[in-house]
């Protein structure tokens, strides 16, 4: 059988937990055989491709892996210390450059401290540092310096993950309050 070109780039990348980024040699060819990696990776896998313009990845429905949960609360962290510091925290993601040291400040100084002390791989800022060359090795940070890097457009993951959980969140607590409105009204009724 004739595969696609990059076939073994994308296959190796995306099994290893790599995000492909539109960026790469690979992507073109992944985006131009969508469809055939779709079946490809559903039947001999069992995971779902996920594409956007600016990047790919693999998703599976059964899933023991803790490092997802772990960059989930990393970012959450993170947009909420940036955005108490009153900066755009989706601007300083997508456009800034950041190093180790004040990513240090705000999760030693987060009023979330003990979600941090509770998460292994954020507990302490050797651990830290080794949770952000996690990221690295699945492309979404990219190191520009010894201790500085940016975030790559795979950020977005886990940012809308945590987006898509806040909104199910104050939608639940919304409905909470309607029932005991209710109850209310037909006590009073």
């Amino acid at each position: 059988m004739v595969y696609p070109s990059n076939h073994r780039t994308i296959v190796e990348d995306l099994m290893k937990g790599k995000f492909l980024l539109s960026s790469e040699k690979a992507f073109a060819s992944l985006k131009e055989n969508e469809e055939f990696y779709r079946q490809f990776f559903d039947a001999s896998f069992g995971l779902e491709l996920r594409m956007s313009s600016e990047y790919a990845y693999l998703l599976s429905s059964v899933t023991n892996e803790t490092l997802s949960r772990s960059i989930s609360i990393f970012f959450a962290i993170l947009c909420y210390e940036l955005d108490r510091d009153g900066k755009n925290f989706i601007d300083q993601l997508q456009y800034n450059e950041f190093d180790l040291e004040t990513i240090e400040r705000y999760f030693e100084n987060t009023s979330y401290i003990d979600l941090v002390k509770a998460t292994k791989t954020l507990e302490d800022a050797e651990k830290r540092k080794t949770l952000i060359e996690s990221m690295r090795r699945r492309n979404i940070v990219e190191r520009t310096g010894d201790d500085r890097f940016v975030f790559t457009p795979a950020y977005k993951v886990f940012t809308d993950f945590a987006l898509e959980l806040a909104q199910k969140k104050r939608a639940e607590r919304e409905n909470k309050e309607a029932e005991k409105q209710i109850d209310i009204w037909q006590e009073q009724a």
